[in-house]
């Protein structure tokens, strides 16, 4: 088999991705078709199984492009961030609607009629995108005939401009290793969501980000050359960091989203697995 990144790369010894031929063999290829997620939030698993390793989550709204179904689950492929995993067949719908809005709110949840007062179906996160078919003060009502609270919403495009500011909005999220929502995530999610958030595309995994964000900036154990706003990443870690010495991050010390002292962070982190920093990017942060 071949050594393509199987986080982003759709094959397997019985089954590929067609426009991946020419690069990896399997005994029969498919052409993905395209989906959309269904749900608030679905998990993509390494394997068809409920307890299978969470990899990641993809989020109402967003497309996917769908290889098998069997057995109640799906092998798809994010449009998003290209993660492959295996997601409820029940998450993900064949229609697409392109989206209007985005979620602004941290949550905000979907109802079947325009009235607080009734139970929820779900619950949408913030960047999660919809589309708006008509809409007053109060509610939006969706593609598919579900509602929104209006001023949770904002039109796709609009951009945040203070990083920092998204990054605390997250404060005392849960930690859930796998997890890319306001409901639960980890370190790298926080950073991706903050990035969508600001307008910005990133990598979904912190060996990915720390390829591709923005521009590296020297360290050196100091951190009077950080600006706030900055990546401090290490390996399978990362954090914000916020001037002049303290840094965001979801983390499992605290199982949540909290802010420490960067210093301290640096000793924490080597006494634990004996890692230094291994990076800090500076994303092109509009302003």
């Amino acid at each position: 088999m071949s050594d393509l990144d199987h986080r982003l790369h759709a094959y397997r010894q019985d089954l590929a991705d067609a426009r991946l031929k020419a690069d990896v063999e399997a005994a029969r290829y498919v052409e993905g078709r395209p989906g959309q997620t269904a749900v608030g939030v679905a998990p993509l698993r390494r394997a068809p199984a409920n307890d299978a390793p969470l990899m990641t989550e993809i989020l109402f709204g967003e497309d996917v492009v769908v290889f098998e179904n069997r057995d109640g689950w799906l092998w798809v492929q994010s449009e998003l961030d290209g993660y492959v995993g295996y997601a409820p067949a029940t998450s993900v719908r064949d229609q697409r609607f392109a989206p209007t809005h985005q979620v602004s709110a941290l949550r905000s949840f979907l109802y079947p009629v325009p009235d607080m007062k009734a139970p929820p179906l779900d619950c949408l996160t913030q960047t999660t995108t919809v589309r708006v078919e008509e809409a007053d003060e109060k509610f939006s009502r969706l593609a598919g005939g579900t509602w929104v609270y209006s001023k949770h919403l904002d039109p796709v495009g609009t951009v945040a401009t203070d990083p920092l500011a998204e990054a605390r909005r997250y404060m005392g999220v849960p930690y859930l290793w796998g997890g890319r929502s306001s409901l639960g995530l980890d370190c790298s999610a926080l950073i991706q969501l903050v990035l969508a958030s600001c307008g910005l595309a990133a990598p979904r995994d912190t060996d990915m980000q720390q390829r591709a964000i923005g521009e590296p900036v020297a360290f050196d154990g100091n951190a009077s050359g950080l600006r706030t706003g900055d990546l401090v990443y290490w390996p399978d870690h990362v954090g914000i960091f916020q001037a002049p010495d303290r840094i965001v991050h979801a983390n499992a010390t605290d199982m949540q989203v909290s802010d420490w002292d960067l210093a301290e962070l640096i000793a924490h982190v080597r006494r634990l697995d004996g890692n230094d920093v291994s990076a800090v990017r500076r994303p092109a942060w509009q302003t």
